[in-house]
């Protein structure tokens, strides 16, 4: 398997894990800026055509990995392949965000819910025609979309 290697760092106003917003629900119009090295800028072209994108970074201060957790939203344990708990084996995260503009190696973004000075591993467009699933159910997750907005991060994944 290849090493990954961040292609960047993401900007945010959030420097603590508590009280961060849990998904980009919560950090509705919250800007933020992705800063790509400069040797990966040319991958940037024609990206300013879509309104949102996937960032994939690393959960830079996740330390340990557990296969059960409590989720924000719940209060009973849960495998965390059916979680977002940065708590995984890979300590992957994924955030839709919307794109704003582009200056040069800046992506400047909104609705992030990302910690700041956290690694980037890739950026990928979001498509509608290919990323919306109809009809799609959300497991054990039965919150309402304003108490997913509402929910603030706490210590319970450090």
């Amino acid at each position: 398997m290849q090493p990954i290697t961040p292609i960047g760092v993401i900007h945010t106003p959030f420097q603590n894990i508590e009280d961060m917003p849990i998904q980009p629900k919560g950090a509705a119009g919250t800007q933020g800026q992705i800063q790509v090295d400069a040797a990966f800028q040319p991958g940037l072209e024609d990206l300013d055509g879509f309104s949102h994108i996937y960032l994939i970074y690393s959960f830079h201060k996740t330390t340990r990995t557990e296969l059960t957790v409590v989720p924000f939203m719940d209060t009973q344990p849960r495998g965390v392949y059916a979680t977002r708990s940065p708590l995984r084996p890979n300590h992957i995260g994924i955030s839709i965000v919307r794109l704003e503009k582009i200056e040069g190696n800046l992506l400047h973004v909104l609705d992030i819910d990302v910690l700041n000075g956290t690694p980037l591993l890739d950026i990928k467009p979001y498509m509608e025609k290919f990323d919306a699933v109809k009809h799609s159910t959300s497991g054990w997750m039965q919150a309402s979309e304003k108490e997913v907005a509402e929910r603030r991060s706490d210590s319970r994944f450090k």
